[in-house]
């Protein structure tokens, strides 16, 4: 019984012997696992702080390549903008050279449509024109050249400033008062106004314009940009001069440059001038009316003509039945 208990007694205490030694090891283990791994952290943030590092400078390769690449750019996008104006005026120029072509061409077509039409014009004479034709002498008073009294004192002008005279016959019609002012060496007046009665000199308003050479300079040199509105149509103008300039005594002429009528009636025309530039006892009007057509709406299709018909007819008539000329140009290009 005892030799049994003694057996039990030594095979518990090896076992205990033996957790006692599996503890020991374990608590050894983690001994040597505490005093190894701040060593294995230590070498594990200085990796990171390597590649942290590493990763900077990678970041800052990268800015430098983007700075590089954005001037690049700029650049490019700067010579494809110099490219687009260059472009765009090359366009422009090209533009310009195809409307002076067009000019040239179009000049090129009125002048051979103006010059027919005269040929056809020449060749319809009635017998009766061509009776007064022969007829015709040219006068030997002293107090005319080409046909056209300057035995005036004061020259009005009333000037048709509507863009179809503006932009195709302004050249030509400075030459014609250019023309027309050489013809009267001295003036005691000039008066410079457009077809519907607006000065081109608000400071000479209801007064002359003194006739010196300094003064028909400036005349020419303000009508070369003087573009009012105009209705076409040269009562307003030609009434307005003669109720404000004409006094008894007075040698006035007043020439009207046109290229249209616009207005309904011709007749109502001449006789609204027939009452304002009355006869005097002898049968003289109070003031000349002249005339110089431009024939600017001949160059036109059909349709447009009329205007220049009806200008034409109530110049020729109002010149007619007050002491004046028209002369009807065939060109209306200086």
């Amino acid at each position: 019984m005892s030799k049994q208990r003694r057996e039990i007694e030594g095979i518990s205490l090896s076992f205990l012997d033996v957790i006692s030694c599996g503890f020991g090891a374990l608590i050894l283990l983690l001994v040597l696992t505490k005093v190894f791994e701040p060593i294995i952290l230590e070498d594990t943030v200085q990796n990171l702080e390597g590649y942290l590092a590493a990763l900077q400078q990678d970041l800052f390769d990268i800015r430098g390549e983007a700075k590089a690449i954005n001037r690049d750019m700029v650049h490019k996008e700067d010579k494809q903008k110099e490219e687009i104006d260059r472009l765009a005026q090359v366009k422009a120029d090209l533009s310009a050279l195809q409307s002076r072509y067009d000019a040239t061409i179009d000049k090129s077509k009125i002048s051979n449509t103006i010059e027919g039409r005269l040929a056809d014009a020449k060749q319809s004479l009635t017998a009766e024109m061509e009776a007064l034709l022969a007829e015709y002498q040219k006068s030997s008073d002293d107090n005319k050249i080409g046909g056209i009294p300057v035995d005036s004192e004061y020259v009005i002008f009333i000037i048709d400033t509507s863009g179809s005279m503006f932009n195709y016959a302004w050249p030509l019609v400075l030459q014609k008062v250019s023309e027309t002012l050489d013809v009267y060496p001295r003036l005691k007046g000039i008066q410079v106004m457009n077809d519907m009665g607006n000065y081109m000199f608000s400071q000479y308003a209801n007064d002359w314009i003194p006739d010196t050479t300094a003064r028909r300079r400036a005349i020419i040199d303000r009508l070369r940009s003087w573009n009012v509105f105009s209705n076409s149509s040269p009562v307003e103008g030609i009434t307005k001069a003669i109720s404000t300039f004409y006094k008894p005594g007075r040698k006035i002429s007043i020439y009207v440059f046109g290229d249209e009528f616009t207005g309904r009636s011709i007749q109502q025309v001449v006789d609204v001038i027939d009452r304002i530039n009355r006869e005097d006892t002898d049968g003289n009007r109070l003031v000349r009316i002249h005339a110089i057509g431009f024939p600017v709406q001949f160059a036109a299709p059909p349709r447009y003509q009329e205007t220049g018909i009806k200008f034409a007819i109530l110049m020729r008539t109002l010149c007619e039945k007050n002491g004046g000329t028209f002369v009807g140009l065939n060109d209306f290009r200086s």
